[in-house]
């Protein structure tokens, strides 16, 4: 795992000064530890800073072959199968590890051989005889790339924002619309960025850049789609989840340093921990972080799992004020991100780098197989809708809605207001507001006046009103999977593991993000899926022969973060103060912000997420805009 950056110029092909190129890339150096590389040539300057995981003592970046240099950052988990497909076709490698491939793959195939590469990855190849450079970026957007044009020219790129941001060409401006992408997200999502003109290249996206031609809009070279459906018994399908889970977990467990992984008690990590128990001849090594509160601790869940399968397991506790982590947090995001378990991610990931340099993590199947309880939501929701004609279901749910009191302190089935609303608008509108985090009617009372106006009509949620309407699928369900693995997967979940990882020089792989088993999750029937409102059935089914019921049918909890009692304990002050942040107040309303929390910590509301998005957002601009 590694951080690459670099410079190229599409017109006039100037010089590029080596030590601009090197900076960018050491600023990203705790994405590589070990080593740093940096190779420049008229009108081009690649940069490289490593983490070595396979063939340690080689495999050197940026890496050359004859006209063609790469800086690459992930794995190519079947670089062995790939490697002997080129030999075959007369390739002689001088290393062992998995950059190569790519080098020989580019002169075999072209921009083709994405098609035949499994594995997380963003990289950027410059190939000197056609005058070119080719970035790329992996199906699911598990590594991060930026890039941007700058004013003389050139167009630079990096795998964090920091290293773009170390640039001195680079104009430090905030994008309003990325404001409200996070207002309304969480995270500011992969189509935006939290400085004006700054992109990153999308999941499954790569871009051809020649010299003498304008830079072009990225290209899709692969997508997910649900249109298809898989036959079958539930016995061959269980069988055949299986397998496709074994082979992407052995796959992932190719490293030269030490390997481990994160055990939350979940579904999904202890499945990823109980087929690495089944492959291995020794004690996996696991770790877990636990909370002070029971209602937010799965410590004894994770326990369980490590005594059964003997795992070489290691945990700590977190306590209740570790709210003093955001400040590192801002630094390895650099973008506001406000999804408050990245706190939780982080300290299991330190913990786990005391002993191991590369993690699985379970991260993925929640989306792929339908398990976050929205879904379940929207398959009700949208059962009801059918029994009313369109215009009938929005003035009677419309209606009833309005007039339904707004209770977050009532018990949850006396909170109506929002399915009803819900039921009133068609199920992408719905489910695009589900996702969101600060509704639009409170981003209203928020924003100036003025702020609006720069929106221009802009709403976070759009992106996924338009994805799910557009989306490959037969289904609702299918819809709702689709546009959650577009946005929410690489903008909020990747990111989160990616930064937080990165951040103490970890690699974190992601055995059920596989595209082969992630392919086969999206052609199951919706049954298989979603069934009796359990989610991920058929992976459930498929094992309990590994895990007990206790672990696989509990409520799911993930790593959450108790920001709601912070805000009306230790962090109340600062929840107050943020009325009063000369760079919040250029977006918003003080006197909004301050009714919010007070609202809050009187108890009257519930605000604690959207507070925890105003305290990282603040933090974040005084960063990246002082």
């Amino acid at each position: 795992m590694c951080g690459i950056a670099g410079v190229f110029h599409p017109g006039t092909p100037k010089p590029v000064e080596r030590a601009r190129v090197l900076a960018m890339a050491d600023a990203q150096a705790h994405r590589g530890p070990d080593g740093a590389g940096v190779w420049t040539a008229p009108g081009v300057g690649l940069a490289h800073r490593r983490l070595a995981i396979i063939d340690v003592a080689g495999s050197p970046q940026p890496m050359q072959d004859g006209d063609l240099t790469v800086t690459y950052n992930g794995e190519i988990y079947n670089f062995a199968e790939v490697r002997r497909e080129l030999q075959a076709m007369g390739a002689r490698f001088q290393t062992e590890g998995d950059t190569e491939v790519l080098l020989h793959g580019w002169r075999a195939w072209g921009p083709a051989m994405l098609d035949r590469l499994n594995g997380m990855f963003a990289f950027a190849l410059h190939d000197a005889g056609r005058q070119n450079l080719f970035l790329a970026r992996d199906r699911l957007g598990v590594k991060p790339l930026h890039y941007v044009e700058l004013s003389d020219g050139s167009l630079a790129f990096a795998s964090e924002l920091k290293g773009l941001l170390a640039h001195p060409l680079l104009r430090r401006a905030p994008d309003p619309r990325a404001i409200e992408d996070f207002m309304g997200l969480g995270y500011v999502p992969d189509d935006a960025c939290i400085v004006a003109g700054v992109r990153k290249l999308p999941a499954a996206h790569s871009l051809l850049i020649e010299r003498g031609r304008p830079v072009p809009p990225p290209r899709r070279w692969w997508d997910l789609d649900f249109t298809a459906r898989a036959s079958g018994s539930v016995r061959d399908l269980k069988a055949e989840l299986v397998e496709r889970m074994r082979a992407a977990v052995r796959l992932r467990m190719v490293s030269d340093v030490p390997l481990g992984a994160f055990l939350s008690g979940g579904v999904d990590s202890s499945a990823v921990v109980a087929l690495m128990a089944e492959a291995s001849a020794g004690a996996i090594k696991t770790c877990t972080i636990g909370f002070g509160e029971a209602s937010h601790d799965e410590r004894r869940y994770a326990d369980a799992i490590a005594e059964r399968y003997h795992t070489d397991h290691r945990q700590r506790l977190i306590a209740a004020d570790d709210f003093a982590l955001l400040d590192r947090l801002t630094t390895a995001f650099d973008e506001p991100f406000a999804d408050a378990s990245a706190l939780a991610t982080y300290r299991v990931c330190e913990l786990a780098r005391e002993q191991v340099t590369v993690a699985l993590s379970g991260d993925g199947a929640d989306e792929a197989l339908a398990g976050y309880r929205r879904y379940k939501f929207q398959a009700a929701e949208e059962r009801v809708r059918a029994l009313l004609p369109g215009t009938l279901s929005s003035r009677v749910f419309g209606t009833l809605g309005r007039w339904y009191p707004k209770a977050d302190w009532a018990p949850r089935p006396l909170r109506a207001k929002t399915t009803l609303l819900a039921l009133a608008d068609d199920g992408a509108t719905a489910y695009a507001r589900s996702v969101g985090v600060t509704t639009s009617a409170v981003r209203e009372r928020l924003f100036t006046p003025a702020a609006w106006r720069q929106l221009g009509g802009h709403r976070a949620e759009d992106r996924y009103v338009a994805t799910m309407r557009e989306a490959p699928a037969r289904d609702a369900l299918d819809r709702a999977q689709y546009a959650d693995i577009r946005h929410y997967l690489p903008g909020d979940i990747l990111t989160k593991v990616d930064r937080t990882s990165m951040a103490v020089s970890l690699e974190a792989r992601e055995p059920l993000l596989d595209y082969r088993l992630m392919e086969f999750a999206a052609s199951l029937p919706v049954s298989m899926r979603l069934r009796g409102g359990q989610g991920k059935w058929l992976m459930k089914k498929a094992m309990e022969r590994y895990l007990p019921r206790d672990i696989l049918y509990r409520p799911k909890m993930g790593f959450v973060t108790p920001v709601s009692a912070w805000f009306r304990g230790e962090l109340a002050g600062e929840a107050a103060a943020l009325a009063r942040s000369p760079r919040l107040l250029e977006w918003f309303d003080g006197p909004a912000i301050e009714r919010l929390a007070t609202e809050h910590r009187s108890g009257r509301a519930e605000h604690g997420r959207t507070l925890w998005q105003l305290v990282t957002l603040d933090r974040s601009l005084a960063r990246l805009f002082g």
